[in-house]
């Protein structure tokens, strides 16, 4: 009994949001009971593109494209300004389209290794910092950026271009922040090993190319041109083919997240005095909302939650990606980042989070304040 107790608090410890949102599930099914509706409350088109998107980054990570890549632009690195701009601005573009989780989870280890290798391991709390800020901004730019874009995307009806275009001043300002940010640090010399080795078999770089047509397929049914339901059964096809144990580490609790709000708020939207009470506290103020809800329970959730009881998914967009600033929990992926840099340097926790904190506040302030000119 004791170890089941434990094994099921580990599990709410690990996975709190997806909790939250079953009980959010659980709770609004008393209000309106399970039946044939349910089917429709559920956005399977988003989440088949997060399921392929998902497999085709595990598939490009397990033969370690990103290390490669990531190998090459440190090698060309002399002082601690270019490396810092490399292993920084290499999350913020790549997030753009391999999504903000995926970018940090994959070059955050990568930067604390480097790091180490050449001798600079006391950056690695601000470089970690600005990495986790650099992900989360540079996804903001394209829908396949982060799972509440993609999802508000296609929930909008917006076109690339609209999307681009609403998100692109901030994505600029972000850049150029992130940019005074390196330049204001140290210059100290860097001495990188290079190694001459081919890392890539022939059958890897065959798999890193079928890889990057399936991914650029993700891209086209983002923009609804090819069926979601093809390129689901493309990427899982690859990954049955070429890497069975993506199938292992795809994060099917996010899948389970957003299935348990999908649910929540087709049972919250079937009660109209419901609804309405809660368009009317949101209408007019999605940003700020948005921005508030994030801090709480993380901006996914928020997205998912608050699209149904507003149409005016621009501001909604922008609040729920400025939202992950600020505080640990308002980005998912600035909590796992988080847990991983204190499990290696302990010590350095309270250090983390004091400058976490006011570094994201910091961008938070800014770009609100230039959302509110706009």
């Amino acid at each position: 009994m004791k170890t089941a107790i434990n094994k099921i608090t580990l599990f709410i410890k690990k996975e709190t949001v997806l909790f939250i949102a079953f009980l959010l599930a659980l709770i609004s099914s008393f209000l309106n009971p399970p039946n044939a509706e349910y089917a429709g409350f559920i956005d399977f088109h988003v989440l088949g593109i997060l399921l392929g998107l998902m497999l085709v980054m595990e598939g490009l990570k397990a033969i370690g494209v990103f290390e490669e890549i990531c190998r090459m632009l440190t090698g060309f690195t002399k002082n601690t300004m270019q490396l810092s701009f490399v292993l920084v601005l290499l999350c913020f573009f790549s997030s753009m389209f391999i999504t903000n989780d995926v970018a940090l989870v994959t070059f955050v280890p990568l930067a604390i290794m480097t790091l180490r290798q050449t001798g600079h391991e006391d950056k690695t709390v601000i470089t970690v910092i600005l990495q986790t800020v650099a992900a989360n901004l540079g996804s903001m730019l394209m829908p396949s950026g982060n799972p509440q874009n993609l999802y508000l995307f296609d929930l909008s009806g917006m076109t690339l271009g609209d999307f681009v275009l609403l998100m692109l001043p901030y994505t600029i300002v972000s850049l150029i922040l992130i940019s005074l940010f390196i330049i204001l640090g140290k210059r100290l010399p860097v001495t990188t090993t290079k190694e001459k080795e081919k890392r890539f078999s022939k059958k890897y770089k065959i798999y890193a190319v079928i890889y990057a047509l399936i991914f650029v397929s993700g891209i086209l049914t983002v923009c609804k041109l090819i069926p979601w339901f093809v390129f689901l059964a493309v990427s899982i096809i690859a990954a049955f083919i070429m890497n069975k144990s993506s199938f292992k580490t795809v994060d099917y609790s996010l899948l389970l997240t957003f299935i348990c709000f999908f649910i929540f708020i087709g049972n919250i939207s079937s009660l109209s005095s419901v609804r309405q009470f809660l368009t009317d506290t949101v209408n007019g103020r999605e940003t700020l909302i948005s921005i508030a809800a994030s801090q709480l329970i993380s901006n996914v959730p928020a997205a998912l939650m608050l699209s149904g009881f507003t149409k005016r998914y621009s501001d909604l967009i922008v609040g729920v990606d400025l939202g992950g600033l600020g505080t640990l929990i308002a980005s998912m992926a600035s909590l796992i980042l988080y847990k991983a840099v204190a499990a290696a340097y302990p010590e350095k926790r309270k250090k983390y989070i004091l400058i976490f904190t006011a570094v994201n506040i910091a961008f938070l302030v800014i770009l609100y304040s230039i959302y509110l000119l706009l």
